[in-house]
């Protein structure tokens, strides 16, 4: 799921990353919804409300916002960084060396948070978040590249609409139709995001802090196997 690239890659593996990693992404940006009120993958949203705070002068909250797209797009800066010096070095599994460096970021913010006093926890949670969720994305997006985007759910569910609408089309006998393939695949990142979300807010509310070790943990176990597996092909 986080060695092979390019013809490699079937549909199969694909729709694996997808509802694994957007399931994880879904309960993660919930739960820093939960604890400060801010989405820290919708980067949609966040520039939105940038635009807005800008707008009506809101200075504190206009920083805020641009913190959350600032540190997103640091994310996916140092996983673009990360993955060019493992191609530059012909290393296999880079991609789940990624991933395994963003479980253990988590690690390392959830004993943050266990420091930290309440009235700063909630902040430098979701900023933190916002940066793991973007180096995901890029990972992600770099391996299949660009079919799968476990946050960017907006354009998922547009995909899901041309689709839907080609799908009309072909009825009518104007259209050859959508490629069921790739809607199936949005379907269910979509849908993993969302059942995660849900996941997220309920074990927020039972785990607190300890959901972050949780995903950390998820996120190895996916992690490993492919950097086992990378080593061994490249043994001599």
């Amino acid at each position: 799921m986080l060695v092979h690239e390019g013809h490699a890659r079937s549909l199969r593996i694909d729709r694996r990353l997808a509802w694994s990693f957007a399931s994880i992404a879904g309960a993660l940006n919930a739960a820093g919804f939960c604890a400060f009120g801010s989405f820290s993958s919708n980067m949609t949203g966040n520039v939105s409300a940038l635009a807005d705070h800008l707008g009506l002068g809101e200075l504190a909250l206009a920083v805020q916002a641009l913190a959350l797209v600032a540190t997103f797009m640091a994310g996916a800066l140092c996983a673009t960084l990360l993955i060019s010096a493992g191609r530059h070095r012909r290393l296999r599994g880079i991609y789940a060396y990624s991933v395994l460096a963003e479980a253990v970021l988590l690690v390392g913010l959830g004993l943050l948070g266990a420091w930290l006093p309440p009235a700063a926890h909630g902040a430098i949670l979701v900023l933190g978040l916002s940066f793991l969720l973007g180096l995901q994305n890029a990972t992600v997006t770099q391996i299949t590249d660009a079919r799968v985007r476990t946050t960017h759910v907006t354009g998922m569910v547009t995909d899901l609409g041309i689709g839907l609408a080609h799908l009309l089309a072909r009825r009518g006998g104007v259209h050859p139709g959508p490629d069921a393939g790739k809607m199936q695949l949005y379907g269910v990142t979509v849908a993993a995001f969302l059942a995660g979300g849900v996941i997220g807010v309920v074990s927020w509310r039972l785990l607190g802090n300890t959901l972050l070790f949780v995903a950390a943990g998820l996120l190895a176990l996916m992690a490993l196997p492919g950097i086992s597996s990378a080593r061994r092909l490249t043994a001599p």
